[in-house]
């Protein structure tokens, strides 16, 4: 090894070492433990996969977690069929009746999305769930078919320990101002935009 390449590596030695101990300083400065509320945002694709993801960790932890969706349908999709088959360590809801331009009747979605929101409160209460998705929350939220209010109090008045995981573009600002983290997915590029249809594994 030539001197400079032994210097480059002294170098980076040094500089990775620095680093380490700014970042271990600032993980010892964090001591708070609670149920954070998570918020998964904005145009791009990814929003549902990423809480999803989340869940796949806390199961792997033992965790029994909720998943209510709000405007999905009963479709069947990859997440479900595979997080099922976790048995009771996964209570899922389906509760939508499709999208918005699908049903075409405001009546019949608020009057879905009120009974999703029922059963998201139910299991809020449930003292066994350790983290509730609330897949397309946000979506019932722009619509206007639940009071924003009731859902924002809700969800500040949560019990500590329960995290919550809000999916769905367009996020209410007083939900983004209630999170405690918050994400937006931007979108860069979509196959979908150069005529490459939804496909099974990817899409659904």
């Amino acid at each position: 090894m030539s001197d400079q390449t032994i210097g480059e590596a002294e170098r980076h030695k040094a500089k990775m070492a620095k680093r380490k101990a700014v970042q271990d300083a600032e993980v010892a400065s964090k001591s708070i433990e609670k149920g954070v509320l998570l918020v998964h945002t904005g145009p791009g694709k990814g929003k549902s996969t990423a809480a999803f993801g989340l869940v796949l960790r806390a199961l792997g932890h033992g965790w029994r977690v909720g998943v209510v969706q709000f405007i999905k349908g009963a479709w069947r999709t990859g997440e479900r069929d595979a997080l099922e088959r976790f048995g009771d360590q996964v209570s899922w809801h389906t509760m939508g009746e499709g999208f918005t331009w699908e049903t075409q009747d405001k009546a019949r979605d608020i009057a879905a999305a009120a009974r999703a929101w029922a059963k998201a409160k139910e299991l809020m209460a449930d003292s066994t769930i350790r983290l509730l998705v609330l897949d397309e929350l946000n979506i019932a939220l722009r619509y206007d078919y639940l009071p924003l209010d009731d859902v924002v109090s809700a969800l500040r008045d949560r019990r500590a320990d329960l995290h919550v995981v809000i999916t769905g573009r367009n996020a209410k600002p007083e939900l983004i101002a209630l999170a405690d983290g918050v994400t937006e997915m931007g979108a860069v590029k979509h196959h979908f935009a150069a005529g490459i249809k939804a496909q099974e594994g990817i899409e659904f």
